[in-house]
């Protein structure tokens, strides 16, 4: 028998729920094969004929049918990926040069919100929009210290540390990751206490796989105002652009931690001859009022020339 047909077997085999298994993998000989591969690949080039492909894709529906995956790829020695949102620029979650199975978190994205207790579970294969939406409906004053893309998986996310607005407050993500659900090499199901204090270290910005597959992160939320201002700012090298964007590296340090900015600098055409030039985006949360922001920016960075433009309700 072909290694699909074998690997099914010994997927049903090491599963608490087999009934279930045949609906969840999928092999190139399936009309949806295609579809379930490429629903999330954000980078296009990997989107060819000609692209390494998976022999399987397993889609798990709960804790048994990861473990399985994991068992049944040791014994039919295929490398393993693991893809959670598939905001995988490298392809590193979905490419492989060798024999693979593709392991999509797809279907194991529960987010469970303790609001009383300000900590939060949430699945894999969660995105890090649907954790945000999660939190606010239990609360106006809990947040998290994630990303500002909503579709990314929160499984890389976390795992490689997980970079966002939040962080000259509360650090990455990873920083606020105080429990997880693991099951490693050897198929077995692990928490923070199992796995040992170095193990939980590193699955925190180490890198998603490199050490198995993290099924659910238990996370610190953070308390946040009811009112937070945003702006984005935009200055052309006519409007200064580099001076300002030299001021924020000197400056951007000593800045109240409530504050985030970020710079990024693209090309851009200019004036009525659409003039290319190089573009300075200033992109700004503050944890309060536009008032103390403004405070803050007319003190610390005036050549950014903010003002209140919030239109009188």
């Amino acid at each position: 028998m072909s290694t699909p047909v074998n690997f099914l077997q010994c997927l049903s085999h090491h599963s608490d729920n087999a009934t279930s298994i045949s609906t969840l993998v999928y092999t190139p000989i399936n009309s949806t094969y295609s579809s379930a591969l490429d629903i999330t690949i954000q980078n296009l080039r990997f989107l060819t004929a000609s692209a390494p492909k998976p022999l399987l894709i397993v889609t798990p529906l709960e804790v048994s049918h990861v473990q399985a995956a994991i068992i049944c790829s040791w014994q039919y020695e295929l490398q393993t990926r693991i893809r959670s949102g598939g905001h995988d620029h490298e392809g590193l979650s979905y490419l492989s040069e060798v024999p693979f199975v593709m392991l999509d978190m797809v279907n194991l994205r529960l987010v469970a919100v303790d609001a009383e207790d300000e900590t939060a579970w949430v699945q894999s294969g969660a995105t890090v929009g649907e954790l945000y939406y999660r939190i606010a409906e239990k609360s106006k004053t809990l947040g998290f210290p994630a990303g500002v893309w909503p579709t990314v998986g929160v499984g890389r996310h976390f795992s490689g540390g997980g970079y966002g607005t939040l962080l000259r407050k509360y650090g990455l993500a990873a920083d606020n990751v105080i429990d997880a659900q693991l099951v490693d090499t050897q198929g077995r199901l692990l928490d923070r206490e199992s796995m040992g204090e170095d193990l939980f270290w590193a699955i925190r910005g180490g890198g998603g796989g490199s050490f198995g597959v993290v099924v659910s992160w238990k996370v610190k939320l953070v308390p946040v105002p009811s009112t937070v201002t945003v702006f984005t700012l935009q200055r052309t090298l006519e409007q200064h652009a580099t001076k300002l964007a030299h001021q924020w590296q000197l400056l951007g340090n000593k800045l109240p931690n409530d504050l985030f900015m970020r710079v990024i600098l693209h090309s851009h055409n200019s004036g009525p001859n659409r003039t290319r030039t190089m573009q300075a985006s200033f992109s700004t949360l503050y944890l309060g009022g536009v008032d103390a922001l403004l405070e803050v920016t007319k003190s610390s960075l005036p050549e950014l020339n903010s003002r209140d433009r919030t239109a009188p309700r």
